[in-house]
């Protein structure tokens, strides 16, 4: 559904899924970006834990965090 300004949902990032987002997973590539460069998947609440996971198994920090609420910084080590 797209609204005045721009989708008035948010879709979960996950490849297939039709779910409206309800989480931000934060994260960035640490060999590649500073503290300040935080990329944004958004989740729906059956594949948060999944998304989290994927990006953490890879070595990437990852901070999760409310829909309305996304991080600005996603710190070495990071990881909920």
């Amino acid at each position: 559904m797209i609204g005045e300004n721009g989708p008035a949902t948010s879709q979960c990032s996950r490849a297939g899924c039709p779910l409206d987002a309800e989480w931000n997973v934060n994260w960035r590539n640490p060999r590649i970006h500073g503290l300040d460069r935080v990329k944004i998947w958004l989740a729906c609440n059956e594949h948060v834990d999944y998304l989290n996971e994927y990006l953490s198994s890879r070595g990437f920090p990852v901070v999760v965090s409310d829909l309305a609420h996304p991080a600005t910084v996603v710190p070495d080590g990071a990881a909920q």
